[in-house]
């Protein structure tokens, strides 16, 4: 069977593309205090709880900060050092009454002190003592996520350093958290939003949403991003695990939220239908020894019906109001997927019609290998294999194992056995993915 079931750049997650069709591979806590809560809440719990609360009050911190104070790069540093000093001390002493306010508090202050170390250096240390807030401020309301989300990914920056200043930025994810599920070292991810930092303040970016001229293209790059973390944390692209759940489930949260504060964009809605309807799989994606499922063979009582009637209903109801994108057709394969009860109910015409208007609107390598897999379950593996010799010699498809593991996977369908098992061999040499490459090599030896 083929390639690994993982959507790859530069567009969105296609069933995710060719693996699982063809195989291979923000709330004010108020007055409760913590440990006061239900029964048997133990300092586990409480700790989780306020590390999910610190990541929704993040962007609530940050935009404030610097709507006062300006300098992104600096204030988001505030951010972090507040972030820290909350994690270390609500688990003991309890929330405060109002965290959102509370967090505000201590990273202002920390961005005055920085304030004032600037300002002795150029002798300004009169005009900003004035800048000290009142210990019981009011604290403005205004919600800054999605202005956070574009400053994020700013077309400056390179995408490597957009997805990790969003996860910190917006996701309140610690630089050590990042670079684990990036399985990168930690000052690895450290320099890159350093230098994304200092880009955004190179550049002139101004914290406000982009004019409404640019606001298509700013948002299909906030998209892309977004794409890229759910992609790598459902498919991790290296390493020993096949999914990097806190990232996918990341990604998922963002969407929401940008869904929310952007409910008539219809590619928005897609992607977070998209991802609904592929991650509803993951349960059955793997084995109990942890080996890759290909979609086949899946247990699909196993998938999660919720995420799946959730991502049906949202795109059947996106494809009927909104202008059609990328990512809602791609949503919509995946629906055609989850809704088959079995492999074999598959309806692939529709299938191959859904490719055909994708490839007419977002042309791209990954999109062009999935439609050879649905053309061939229409028309037969060597209608496949035809298409796939001439596809074969795109520049971006040149000794990816995507190629060699569909290849594999329809000369296995053709009963050309030899073949095959040298093609699954090829493509688990390709790959970078354990457990890709373990499901390549189990698929050859037993042909």
């Amino acid at each position: 069977m083929p390639p690994a079931d993982q959507p790859s750049p530069p567009l969105p997650p296609t069933d995710p593309p060719s693996a699982e069709q063809t195989g291979a591979g923000g709330a004010d806590a108020g007055t409760e205090r913590a440990g006061t809560g239900q029964a048997g809440t133990g300092p586990q719990v409480v700790e989780q709880h306020v590390e999910q609360l610190l990541r929704e009050l993040a962007p609530q911190i940050l935009g404030p900060l610097v709507r006062r104070y300006g300098g992104f790069d600096t204030c988001e540093d505030a951010v972090q050092e507040a972030l820290l000093a909350a994690s270390q001390q609500w688990p003991v002493d309890g929330l405060p009454d109002n965290p959102r306010s509370w967090l505000i508090t201590v990273a202002s202050r920390r961005r005055i002190e920085m304030l004032r170390n600037e300002a002795a250096r150029q002798r300004r240390e009169e005009t900003l003592a004035s800048l000290e807030p009142a210990e019981r401020a009011p604290v403005a309301q205004a919600d800054d996520t999605l202005t956070l989300l574009f400053l994020c990914c700013h077309p400056s920056l390179t995408p490597p350093s957009q997805v990790a200043l969003t996860l910190r930025a917006v996701g309140g994810l610690t630089t050590g958290e990042i670079a684990r599920a990036f399985l990168v070292p930690e000052s690895t991810i450290g320099q890159r939003i350093s230098r994304a930092k200092s880009k955004i303040k190179a550049s002139g970016a101004e914290f406000r949403l982009p004019p409404p001229e640019e606001l298509s293209d700013r948002l299909a790059a906030v998209l892309h991003v977004l794409y890229l973390i759910f992609n790598e944390g459902y498919t991790a692209s290296s390493g020993e695990s096949l999914h990097r759940v806190e990232l996918s489930a990341e990604a998922t949260r963002l969407t929401r939220q940008l869904r929310d504060r952007l409910p008539s964009e219809g590619e928005v809605a897609g992607l977070l239908a998209l991802m609904l309807l592929t991650d509803a799989r993951r349960p059955a994606r793997t084995s109990p020894s942890g080996a890759l499922v290909p979609l086949p063979e899946q247990d699909r009582t196993r998938w999660d019906p919720q995420a799946v009637a959730e991502g049906t209903d949202l795109i059947t109801e996106t494809l009927r109001t909104a202008p059609v994108g990328p990512y809602q057709l791609q949503a919509a394969i995946a629906a055609v997927h989850d809704e088959a009860a079995k492999a074999e109910d598959t309806d692939w015409r529709q299938i191959v019609v859904l490719y055909e208007l994708l490839e007419t609107m977002a042309p791209g390598p990954m999109v062009t290998l999935n439609r050879i897999v649905a053309v061939a379950m229409v028309h037969g593996p060597q209608a496949g294999l035809d298409r796939l010799e001439s596809a074969a010699g795109e520049p971006a498809l040149k000794d990816h194992h995507r190629v060699a593991a569909v290849r594999a996977h329809l000369l296995e369908l053709a009963g050309d056995l030899e073949a095959a098992r040298e093609a699954y061999r090829q493509a688990a040499a390709l790959t970078l993915s354990l457990p890709e490459q373990r499901y390549l090599e189990t698929r050859a030896a037993t042909l």
